[in-house]
């Protein structure tokens, strides 16, 4: 291959691979490329975040991706591969190639619907998504189907709500098609605020257009004539993105009145929010839309009846909208062959925690966990062993069996949701009463505080959270904390307050001895909980070499140098930061 005959190269420009570095190489590659009328293409991500940054280079042998990229490596892919033609394998990640690649395992076990163009086009570039048969999906809904047909199609295909609850699409469409009123509108949910979860926001950067065209045709599905698009203000370059991909749908004729000579008109709008998770839930981000401060409110009526200002609503999120072009394209029968028998196609899920590959991936649902976290994750760091997931963020709960299918019905069976695809691995230094605390603690300061129940019920579980990670609780404190998660789980008027105990009954019901053990016995047997620990130093390991006593911040440890050293256990704060700088593991916890 030489510099003549490669057709793009492009670098991953997704928030991932901005904060990795790839601002620098893009810049250098954009420079390089220049000198032989080259472009250089910024893309979003492909899902590879533990690699970022990720370079791609395309040519008539195929496409190589590599990984960990920086200025210098830039300038070798630049000289031996666009120019010599020679791939450096040993750098490269993934490949069009079979086998090719350091990664290609993780992609091994994916199809990707919803992230089908993410790190394959410019989302800046409205012509990328041509190119891949963008917008024929709404050609096709608005010259060649009735709204009647499209949603027939979308409930065929079996595609149910990505955003938590799994309420299937077409029938959502169906009612709010069905309301009575001239002015509807359509809602598309990308306020995506679960800790450790970044699949709307993958979706935005790299395919806006997707959005906007699942968005534009649910739109003429339900008879909505304006839309909105709520997105946290947190996601700059995701807006920017949509702003830009707005305005280029506009001047193309997919926006705006009399869309393509059909006589049908839509337009949408951004709506900034300002970061409440509670917005999450419909009826309160439909508040916020309206100036209002975002509280849910009681259901009946559903949006579908009285939504937005009173008028009938359709709400879907970003994942669920990607799905509809490419379901209409390809049929029902093609997604609904994926999955299972309830929960048809694929799923997007954010991968973090103590996992190899972070990063985002998109599986056939009925894919069991133990292939989504040992496979396509590569297993748990350090080789430490697997002690549970975390799934659907602050609102789900601790999955540990590994065997488990990944669809709807399954999850919920364990107690926790699919949520909208957030997945925090734990390994076995994870104590499972700080990762019940850290959760509930996120859900209890995000209330809006309009139920007593979620509005002081999850407070007083968290006060008990914390006796019992402090050694101060009893076994009654158990009971307690166990009927305060029923009592707020059904009394909570919204989804916010009755699915914060998730996590909280979840861990009780698989990790009851460790709650024993921090009740009972005072001890925390992952070592996390600082007032339940003993920091000492072996005499038989000491060698006297005064960095612990450097490194102590309240001068708790004494010695002379060469000679064994002591720690002072009133004056310990139990910091561990002699325990990270001993040299030779003289420090011991318990």
């Amino acid at each position: 291959m030489t510099s003549g005959v490669t057709k793009r190269i492009k670098v991953g420009m997704a928030s991932c691979g901005i904060a990795a570095g790839a601002e620098a190489v893009y810049r250098r590659l954009s420079q390089l490329a220049s000198t032989v009328g080259l472009e250089v293409s910024p893309v979003g991500c492909i899902g590879l975040c533990y690699k970022e940054p990720l370079v791609e280079v395309e040519g008539p042998d195929g496409s190589y991706t590599y990984g960990d990229v920086n200025e210098a490596l830039a300038e070798r892919i630049f000289q031996e591969h666009v120019l010599g033609g020679k791939p450096l394998l040993e750098k490269v990640v993934t490949s069009s190639l079979e086998g090719v690649g350091s990664e290609a395992r993780v992609l091994a076990k994916q199809f990707r619907v919803v992230l089908r163009n993410c790190g394959r086009i410019n989302p800046e570039r409205i012509e990328d998504y041509l190119e891949r048969d963008g917008y024929k999906a709404l050609e096709k809904a608005l010259k060649e189907m009735t709204p009647e047909q499209v949603i027939d199609e979308i409930s065929r295909s079996g595609l149910r709500g990505r955003g938590g609850a799994g309420f299937p699409t077409g029938t959502k469409w169906r009612f709010a098609r069905q309301s009575p009123g001239s002015e509807k509108y359509m809602i598309c949910n990308a306020d995506e605020g679960d800790p450790g979860a970044f699949m709307d926001r993958s979706v935005l950067e790299g395919d806006p257009h997707s959005v906007i065209e699942g968005m534009t045709i649910g739109a003429y599905a339900i008879g909505a004539s304006h839309g909105y698009i709520y997105c946290r203000a947190e996601y700059p370059l995701a807006i920017k993105r949509l702003q830009v991909a707005l305005e280029q749908a506009r001047s193309k004729g997919f926006l705006g009145d009399d869309i393509l000579g059909t006589g049908f008109s839509f337009d949408i709008t951004i709506k900034e929010g300002a970061g409440a998770f509670v917005c999450g839930e419909e009826t309160a981000l439909m508040a916020s839309i309206e100036g209002k401060r975002g509280m849910p409110r009681p259901r009946p009526p559903f949006p579908a009846q009285r939504g937005l200002w009173g008028k009938p609503t359709n709400i879907n999120n970003v994942e669920t909208l990607a799905n509809v072009p490419w379901i209409l394209l390809n049929g029902a029968e093609a997604f609904a062959s994926m999955g299972t028998e309830r929960s048809k196609g694929t799923k997007v899920f954010a991968l973090a925690g103590k996992i190899n590959n972070p990063g985002l991936i998109e599986v056939p649902m009925g894919i069991s966990l133990r292939e989504v976290i040992m496979e396509v994750g590569g297993g748990i760091r350090g080789g430490k062993a697997f002690k549970a997931v975390q799934l659907g963020g602050p609102s789900g709960g601790c999955v540990v069996d590994l065997d488990i299918p990944v669809d709807y019905e399954s999850i919920t069976s364990t107690g926790a949701i699919m949520g909208s695809g957030g997945m925090i691995v734990m390994d076995e230094d994870t104590c499972i009463i700080d990762t019940a605390k850290f959760f509930l603690s996120f859900t209890q300061r995000e209330s809006c505080g309009k139920c007593p129940y979620c509005r002081i019920g999850t407070k007083r579980m968290l006060e008990i959270l914390t006796r019992i990670s402090e050694g101060e609780a009893k076994l009654e404190d158990l009971e307690k904390l166990e009927e305060l998660a029923h009592l707020v789980k059904d009394g909570s008027l919204c989804g916010l307050g009755q699915t914060a105990p998730n996590p909280v009954l979840t861990t009780l019901r698989y990790f009851r001895d460790e709650y024993l053990a921090h009740v009972v016995e005072k001890r925390c047997p992952a070592r996390v909980c600082s007032k339940l620990l003993t920091y000492s130093i072996d005499e038989s390991k000491c060698i006297g070499c005064t960095r612990c006593a450097k490194a102590c911040p309240v001068g708790a440890i004494s010695g002379e140098l060469k000679k064994r050293h002591v720690i002072d256990q009133d004056r310990c704060v139990k910091c561990g930061e002699c325990y990270r700088v001993c040299p030779v593991d003289a420090v011991t916890v318990r």
